[in-house]
């Protein structure tokens, strides 16, 4: 494409369905197009630096967007409102699988083919998280916690919030000093150690990354806290035993759809009668699961191989399957929006640090997008971060 002329012109204005807010775009050419919604919104302004990003944007959808902006195609001063920009104008029902493009339908049968066996499981949990203990050390907060914090309770630093969730989720499950909790997801022990500290608590963590299990039971030993916490390599299909109470935190993400209800069987068949479960999960507007569900999205295909998102009445109806009772739930979608604008900023701090870990500026770029895609989803609203208590009985 070597200039936008009227047709292309008209193309992107009925491509974007710019119902709510303002889009200024600087063409390679060195013309500006301006286009507004007749609603209020975000304003956003993309810059596009090669002419292909509009063909890769119209042929791929939000996969072929991210990737043309891993490419260098195009920029923005403030990628998040470019995201929540998008997001806000998306039709309430997407189209479906049957009419998605080859490009998309590539995307959809490479996210099919990753299943979360226990192998492929560990496969595409490694693919994120064994990226490097010294990766993820550079931008996450000093407890390691790569999930939603809440700013609540008079805090507003990051590695504060991120203690308020935990003691949301502690709360939550009622764990009280000489309870035994099971952690589903342990991360780099973030949870398990503060349950173990501020609650007595008996801690049994599993993970199946074993670059989170190494640096774990590191941080639990440096804490003194072998006696109290337990992280074990173990997928949770394999776990045997009964607990008080069992929490899990944004690992029910990549559990995959095929799974979810073998995920729930064995959190209920883990804990006692009575007991509660502690979850938080990302979940995606329940209008929009069934076109969600039929494609694969620029997170699935680059970052969470694998990964899917269930949505509000999907989690709960497999809870109800397998006799999970819905206690209460609360959102924390604009709590998980200033997360990650934090995250991206830290990142692209040290990019340069990053880039002396042997990631290339198309790696960062990915990272980049990702993290403002999640962001973007999050402002809009078409995602959101529940916390949710159930329990057993």
């Amino acid at each position: 494409m070597t200039g936008l002329g009227a047709k292309a012109r008209a193309s992107w204005m009925l491509g974007q369905r710019l119902r709510a807010g303002n889009l200024e775009i600087a063409l390679p050419n060195g013309r500006v197009l301006r286009l507004s919604g007749r609603e209020p919104g975000p304003s956003a302004v993309l810059r596009l630096n090669r002419w292909r990003a509009l063909r890769r944007f119209f042929g791929g959808g939000t996969v072929g967007f991210g990737e043309s902006f891993m490419d260098g195609d195009w920029d923005s001063p403030d990628l998040p409102k470019v995201i929540e920009l998008a997001a806000r104008n998306l039709p309430k029902r997407p189209m479906t699988f049957r009419t998605l493009s080859p490009w998309r339908l590539g995307d959809r049968i490479r996210h099919v083919v990753r299943p979360n066996t226990r192998g492929g499981s560990r496969e595409n949990i490694a693919a994120h998280y064994d990226l490097g203990n010294d990766f993820y050390a550079l931008w996450l907060d000093p407890s390691m916690t790569y999930s939603s914090a809440v700013f609540a309770d008079r805090v507003d630093d990051l590695e504060s919030a991120q203690a308020v969730k935990n003691r949301r989720l502690m709360d939550l499950a009622g764990v009280k000093p000489g309870d035994r909790v099971l952690e589903i997801g342990c991360g780099w022990g973030g949870f398990a150690l503060q349950a173990a500290r501020e609650r007595a608590a008996q801690v049994t963590a599993v993970t199946v990354s074993r670059a989170q299990f190494d640096e774990a039971r590191k941080r639990v030993a440096a804490a003194g806290l072998n006696e109290k916490v337990d992280i074990r390599l173990c997928d949770y299909r394999d776990l045997d035993g009964e607990w008080d109470h069992a929490v899990s935190v944004e690992m029910i993400e990549a559990v995959g759809e095929k799974y979810w209800q073998v995920y729930f069987d064995r959190v209920a068949a883990s804990i006692r009668p009575g007991g509660t479960f502690a979850l938080q999960a990302i979940v995606i507007e329940n209008e929009r699961f069934d076109a969600y569900r039929r494609s694969a999205d620029f997170i699935q295909k680059h970052i969470f191989p694998g990964g899917a998102l269930l949505s509000p009445d999907v989690l709960r109806d497999h809870a109800a399957v397998a006799g999970l009772s819905w206690k209460s739930a609360a959102g924390y979608g604009q709590d998980y929006a200033d997360t990650l604008a934090l995250w991206r900023s830290r990142f692209e701090g040290v990019a340069d640090r990053i880039a002396g870990l042997g990631f290339d500026e198309r790696f960062r770029r990915c990272w980049s997008f990702y993290l403002a895609y999640c962001e973007g989803g999050f402002r809009a609203g078409n995602i959101d971060a529940l916390q949710v208590a159930l329990k057993k009985g």
